[in-house]
């Protein structure tokens, strides 16, 4: 089964450590581009870097405002993989209903 683009981007985001950490501080409220570097052990321009695949999965959005880039955690893109996982989730559950019925049934 394929993956919507929307969601193999979102799981591309987080299959990184340094973006994973950026979504983890932005889930607890808005941030700027200095601020998300500060305790990570990476250059302001690999920061940029991450944050422009998490705005491309739609994890992230930013603002520019004067000289200062602020960054949100945009809950529609976690809603997209979220949604995903839902529909995998009820996929399995019902294959492993029926597998448990003919299981029951066999005896």
């Amino acid at each position: 089964m394929a993956l919507p683009v929307r969601v193999e981007r979102a799981f591309d985001a987080f299959g990184d450590h340094t973006r994973r950490k950026i979504v983890e501080r932005l889930s607890r409220g808005p941030a700027s581009v200095s601020d998300l570097a500060k305790p990570l052990d990476v250059s302001l321009a690999a920061v940029t870097q991450h944050l422009q695949v998490l705005t491309r999965s739609g994890l992230v959005r930013t603002e520019k405002v004067g000289r200062v880039r602020t960054c949100h955690l945009d809950p529609a893109g976690l809603d997209i993989v979220v949604d995903w996982i839902g529909q995998c989730r009820s996929m399995w559950e019902s294959r492993l209903d029926r597998l448990g019925e003919l299981l029951v049934d066999s005896d």
